[in-house]
C-alpha cells in the first residue's frame, strides 16, 4: 500500500500531469481537497472507489482515513492544488506518515504561478531586469511568516514577486513596494489562474487597489515587478547571432568547435 501524494494542478483539469492521472486511476482510495481541487480530476478515480473530500477535515482524521486504507492494503490518491512543494500541508502528513512507517510517494503539478504567468502570457525572468522570481505571501490566520521573510527585505532586490495567499491583504502589500518599485511598477492580479471563471486585472503599483477594489479573494496571485512590462527589457544572449555555443560554434576557433552534440 502506498499514498500519492498528487499536484492536482491550477485548475484546469488538463493540466494534471500523465503520472498523476495514471496514479488516480489505480488508486482505490482518493482523498482530495475540495475547496480548491476541481471535481472534474475524480473522472479518473476508479469506478468503485472510495472518494473523500478532506476540505472538512483536520490532520488527525486525514491521517486516520490513510491509516485505514493502509490497514485495508489499498492505495491511497491525495489530491492537492497546485504543486506540492509551497504551502500544501504536505509536509505535516508526511510526517505523520513516517512515523506511522506508512510508504508513499510525490507527484509534482503545475504550480499556480506558472499557470497565472500563461495567463498573462509573461516571461517572468526577462534579461537585465529580473533574473530572480520570489514565491511569497504575507501573514494570515493559518500561519504567520518568519522573522526574516518580508515584503519589504524581498522588495529591495528588484526581483518579480509572486504573491500567495495575499489579496485580503492587498493594501499592506502596496504600502510595503511603494517605496522599492515605485508608483508605476506593473502589477498583475489573477484569479483562479486556468478555471473558466478566470480574471485578470492589469495595473501598477499605485492603481491596482482601486482597479481590484475588493472583486477578488482567496485564489488570487499578486504578480510585481519591472520585469511585467513586456517591452523594457534586452534581448537574451542565447539566440544571439554572435554568442559562442556548443550546439551553435561560431567560428573554426571555437571551444566548441569539433565537439560532439
Amino acid at each position: 500500500m502506498t499514498v500519492h501524494f498528487i499536484g492536482a494542478g491550477p485548475g484546469a483539469p488538463d493540466l494534471l500531469t500523465l503520472r498523476g492521472r495514471d496514479r488516480i486511476a489505480a488508486s482505490p482510495v482518493c482523498l482530495y481537497a475540495g475547496s480548491l481541487v476541481p471535481a472534474a480530476l475524480l473522472d479518473h478515480c476508479p469506478p468503485d472507489a472510495r472518494i473523500v473530500n478532506t476540505a472538512p477535515m483536520d490532520l488527525d482524521e486525514i491521517v486516520a482515513a490513510i491509516a485505514q486504507a493502509h490497514t485495508e492494503g489499498k492505495d491511497v490518491a491525495r489530491l492537492h492544488s497546485g504543486d506540492l512543494s509551497i504551502w500544501s500541508a504536505m509536509g505535516e502528513q508526511i510526517r505523520r506518515l513516517r512515523e506511522l512507517d506508512i510508504p508513499f510517494t510525490i507527484t509534482p503539478g503545475v504550480p499556480a504561478f506558472a499557470a497565472a504567468a500563461a495567463a498573462l502570457e509573461a516571461e517572468l525572468t526577462v534579461p537585465t531586469v529580473a533574473q530572480s522570481l520570489v514565491l511569497t505571501r504575507t501573514s494570515g490566520r493559518a500561519s504567520a511568516m518568519p522573522e526574516g521573510e518580508s515584503l519589504v527585505g524581498f522588495a529591495a532586490t528588484g526581483s518579480t514577486l509572486a504573491i500567495h495567499l495575499s489579496i485580503h491583504n492587498l493594501a499592506g502589500v502596496v504600502a510595503d513596494l511603494l517605496p522599492h518599485y515605485g508608483g508605476d511598477c506593473p502589477v498583475a492580479v489573477v484569479w483562479r489562474a486556468s478555471w473558466p471563471d478566470e480574471r485578470i486585472v492589469r495595473a501598477t503599483l499605485e492603481t491596482v487597489e482601486q482597479a481590484v477594489d475588493g472583486s477578488m479573494e482567496r485564489t488570487a496571485l499578486i504578480l510585481v515587478g519591472p520585469g511585467l512590462d513586456g517591452s523594457k527589457f534586452a534581448q537574451s544572449s542565447l539566440y544571439s547571432t554572435g554568442y559562442d555555443r556548443r550546439f551553435r560554434p561560431q567560428s573554426a576557433d571555437s571551444a566548441f568547435s569539433g565537439r560532439e552534440l
